[in-house]
């Protein structure tokens, strides 16, 4: 890792201050930089996010993607940690916490709201941000790009159904406009674009070059999305401190107890830590982008609901970078249990 990389956690640190406290003294800009938005997809986020993950993608040979076979077993993991745990595990922890144990500390009218808010966070594995982080634990890309394609095929049929089934709701709006367009800004335009540019790289044989100078871009775009999305929150997290950290608990303890099962299953079925890593990750984070608007959708923009989706786009970046520290620093306990699950399978 370079200078930059390796001080990574203090400049995020200092983006989430700085956009803290921009957003409180600039409201006004911020405000116009949130309403550049096209179904509640915010468009200056989509264009940083491309920045971050084109560079991943261009990494990807789709030659290659028929080998993804291989790695069934971690493909399996992140499917029953995605659709069979997270939003039921959410559900569970928002009950404990929101419910009893921090329920003297909140408005008792929004309870049911904040909860309703944190299952729809969980029910939408994330899309965009996972090649950001499965790029810092050197995951296996062809792995990372599948997974996401499978999760927002999957996505599409089961994210009403299990929402309906938590919140006890007969029927569930889905923002089909915010799915199908994220899915195209955040997957579909940024593959195509990086398949053109690859081959035109690989052409001029300038690939390697490029992906280098990239890099620092990729990391800067993601720092400048964090100033954006605290920016746009600062006053929120000003006048309510307290509510969004005990909303910030139960998601915090979700986004490790998924990311580790995930990645302890993996190393028990014997799976590589370069699929292992990113499956541990998607297994963890959200689309927030979706959560947030079927949250304003269902329960409206000034609902508990709502605010407790943007909690989870506040969180999101920080703990998943902590997730990201975990993952590399434990690499070489992952791979003496891998070694000793293979011989003695």
């Amino acid at each position: 890792m370079g200078l930059f990389e390796r001080y990574l956690t203090l400049w995020v640190i200092l983006c989430i201050g700085a956009g803290i406290l921009l957003g409180y003294l600039m409201p006004g800009l911020f405000s116009l930089i949130a309403a550049a938005e096209m179904a509640k997809v915010n468009l200056p986020v989509a264009i940083l996010i491309w920045a971050m993950i084109v560079p991943m993608l261009l990494k990807i040979d789709f030659g290659a993607l028929g080998g993804v076979k291989e790695h069934w077993r971690g493909v399996g993991v992140t499917l029953f940690v995605n659709w069979a745990v997270k939003p039921f595990s959410m559900a569970l922890l928002g009950t404990f916490f929101l419910g009893s144990l921090f329920a003297p500390l909140l408005d008792a009218a929004q309870i049911p709201s904040y909860i309703a808010g944190l299952i729809l966070l969980a029910a939408a594995p994330c899309t965009a941000m996972v090649f950001v982080w499965s790029n810092l634990v050197d995951g296996e890309p062809h792995f990372t790009l599948s997974q996401v394609a499978l999760n927002d095929l999957i996505m599409v049929v089961a994210f009403a159904p299990i929402v309906a089934l938590l919140l006890g709701v007969a029927s569930i709006s889905i923002p089909w406009e915010t799915l199908l367009l994220s899915v195209v800004l955040y997957i579909v335009i940024p593959v195509i674009a990086a398949q053109v540019w690859r081959k035109a790289l690989l052409a001029s044989g300038g690939l390697e070059k490029c992906l280098a100078a990239l890099r620092p871009v990729s990391l800067g775009a993601l720092l400048l999305t964090l100033v954006l999305l605290f920016g746009f929150q600062g006053g929120e997290i000003v006048a309510e401190p307290l509510t969004i950290a005990l909303i910030a608990v139960p998601i915090l303890i979700q986004v490790y107890f998924n990311a580790g099962i995930a990645y302890l299953l993996n190393r028990r079925l014997g799976v590589a830590w370069c699929v292992a890593g990113p499956a541990a990750l998607i297994g963890a984070s959200n689309f927030f982008e979706l959560a947030v608007a079927a949250a304003i959708s269902l329960f409206g923009l000034n609902s508990g609901a709502a605010l407790a989706t943007v909690v989870g786009v506040l969180v999101e970046v920080p703990v998943m970078l902590s997730v990201v520290r975990i993952v590399r620093a434990s690499k070489g306990w992952y791979e003496e249990g891998d070694a000793v699950t293979r011989s003695a399978s």
